[in-house]
């Protein structure tokens, strides 16, 4: 029995050493740990606002670049649908002496003709700039409006008519989708 007692007790006191020395150990981990998080906090924080600043860039540059292809791709619209606007404001000039030769009456066979001919190049021209998207705008009897008309004179106001009114067209306007090409030339009454 006293084996008994003595083995009892060494496996008592096995048991208290191995408690200790686990103790022993969780302390010493639990110190090293407290150590080892202090330095690499500081480190890991450093590295966090790092990363942080650099997915913050590349946010703001995603941003940027997505802006300039949407601005390319209004640019290139924008050329294709205004690309006749040189052409034809170069075009205007010949478009009013038609115009001005077709206002012209005329009396013999071969007057007629000759006018005949220049109200079919009219037509083909005025349905060209259609096709491009150019419209013509006669202003008459409309109100006057600076982004539209350009006021040469101004006229008293007959029977009638407002004040502020175009009352006479000297060159109608041409507009591009939604630009003009060249304001209307209009007198305006008082």
């Amino acid at each position: 029995m006293e084996e008994k007692e003595e083995q009892e007790l060494t496996n008592d006191s096995n048991e208290e050493v191995n408690e200790n020395s686990q103790s022993n150990q969780e302390t010493e981990e639990t110190e090293e740990t407290v150590e080892t998080e202090m330095v690499p906090a500081s480190a890991l924080e450093e590295k966090q606002k790092e990363l942080d600043d650099v997915s913050d860039k590349y946010i703001r540059l995603q941003a940027e670049l997505a802006n300039i292809r949407k601005r390319n791709q209004r640019d290139r619209e924008d050329l294709q649908k205004y690309s006749a606007q040189s052409l034809a404001k170069e075009l205007l000039p010949a478009i009013d002496n038609i115009e001005r030769a077709l206002s012209i009456e005329v009396d013999t066979e071969a007057c007629k003709n000759l006018k005949k001919g220049i109200e079919m190049v009219y037509a083909s021209l005025i349905q060209a700039f259609d096709k491009e998207g150019i419209e013509v705008f006669d202003p008459l009897g409309e109100q006057f409006d600076p982004n539209y008309h350009e006021a040469y004179t101004q006229v008293p106001a007959a029977e009638g008519q407002k004040s502020n009114e175009v009352a006479q067209v000297f060159e109608k306007g041409f507009k591009l989708h939604d630009r003009v090409l060249r304001a209307a030339k209009v007198s305006v009454t008082l």
